[in-house]
C-alpha cells in the first residue's frame, strides 16, 4: 500500500472523528481536506463513508451501558420503547429529505466555496442561538417528548446542506426547543447512531462497484483513526458543554470559512470548485 495514501487516509480519519459530534461540520471538512489532499475521486468519497463507520462506533462504545440497557428492554421496558421511537421519529425526516433532494443537494452544493459560505452563515445562527434567553424545559434525554423529537429531526434535516454540521444543527436546533445543553448533545450523539450507520450502509450498497480489496489498508486506517479521534471529541465535548457554551465554534466556522473565501478568491489555493 502506497505509504502517502495511508497518510492521506489517517489525516482523514482523524478529521472525520474531531468534526463528526461538533458543530462545524464534518461534511464540510473532509470536503476541504479531501481537496487539499487531492483524494476528492469516487475512490476518496468511498472512503469518507467507511470512516464514518469509526466516528458511529465511538458514540456506540461510549455509551455501550445505556444502548445494551435499551436493547434489553425494547420488548418490555416503556422507558426503552419510547427512547427508541424517539430516535426512529427524529430519524424520519432526513431520511425522507435526503432520499429527495440528496442528489441535487450534492450536484449543487458540495464544493468548497458553497461550504465555506454555509460555515459562516451557520456560525451567526449559533451566536444568535446563544445570546437568546435559554430556558430549559428538558433536563435530559429520558424527558423528551415524541414532538420533541420531531423538532430535532427536522433540525437535523438542515445539515443535508453540506457545512451546515449535523451535529451543530441538532444541538442548536435543541436549545432552541428548550433542551439543556447535556439534554442536546446526547440526543444529537445517539441520533447519528442510525442516521450515519443507515447512510453507510445505504451508500457502500450504492456504491458497492468501487469496494476493492486493495483498498482495506486504507480503509483500517480511516476507520481506526475515526474511531480513537471521535471517541476522545465525545468524552472532551461532554466535559465542555459543563462550562461553556458554543460561541467558540462560531468564531471558528467565521475564521475558517473566511480563510477558504479568500484562498479562492485570490488564487492561493485551486480550489475544485469556485
Amino acid at each position: 500500500m502506497d505509504p502517502i495514501l495511508l497518510l492521506k487516509a489517517l489525516i482523514l480519519g482523524i478529521v472525520e472523528g474531531l468534526t463528526e459530534f461538533l458543530p462545524i461540520s464534518s461534511t464540510g471538512h473532509l470536503i476541504l481536506a479531501g481537496d487539499l489532499l487531492d483524494f476528492n475521486d469516487d475512490r476518496g468519497k468511498l472512503f469518507e463513508i467507511v470512516i464514518q463507520s469509526g466516528a458511529i462506533l465511538a458514540v456506540v462504545w461510549e455509551y455501550r451501558e445505556r444502548l445494551l440497557g435499551v436493547a434489553r428492554g425494547a420488548l418490555s421496558d416503556r422507558a426503552a420503547q419510547k427512547f427508541i421511537l424517539n430516535l426512529f421519529i427524529a430519524f424520519l425526516p432526513l431520511a425522507i429529505l435526503g432520499l429527495a433532494f440528496g442528489k441535487a443537494i450534492k450536484a449543487n452544493l458540495f464544493n468548497p466555496i458553497a461550504v465555506a459560505t454555509t460555515f459562516i452563515l451557520g456560525a451567526f445562527v449559533i451566536l444568535w442561538a446563544e445570546r437568546r434567553d435559554h430556558r430549559i424545559r428538558i433536563q435530559s434525554v429520558d424527558e423528551m417528548s415524541m414532538v420533541d423529537a420531531l423538532k430535532m429531526g427536522i433540525a437535523q434535516a438542515f445539515a443535508l446542506i453540506p457545512g451546515t454540521s449535523r451535529s451543530g444543527a441538532t444541538i442548536i436546533g435543541g436549545l432552541l426547543f428548550g433542551l439543556s445543553r447535556k439534554a442536546a448533545t446526547e440526543f444529537s450523539f445517539f441520533l447519528a447512531i442510525p442516521t450515519l450507520g443507515v447512510a453507510t450502509v445505504y451508500q457502500l450498497y450504492k456504491e458497492r462497484a468501487l469496494l476493492n480489496a486493495d483498498d482495506i489498508g486504507m480503509w483500517v486506517v480511516g476507520f481506526v483513526s475515526a474511531f480513537v479521534s471521535a471517541f476522545l471529541c465525545v468524552r472532551w465535548l461532554l466535559r465542555f458543554i459543563s462550562s461553556h457554551d458554543f460561541t467558540p465554534f462560531a468564531w471558528y466556522r467565521i475564521a475558517f470559512g473566511i480563510v477558504v473565501l479568500a484562498t479562492a478568491h485570490f488564487g492561493w489555493v485551486q480550489w475544485t470548485a469556485h
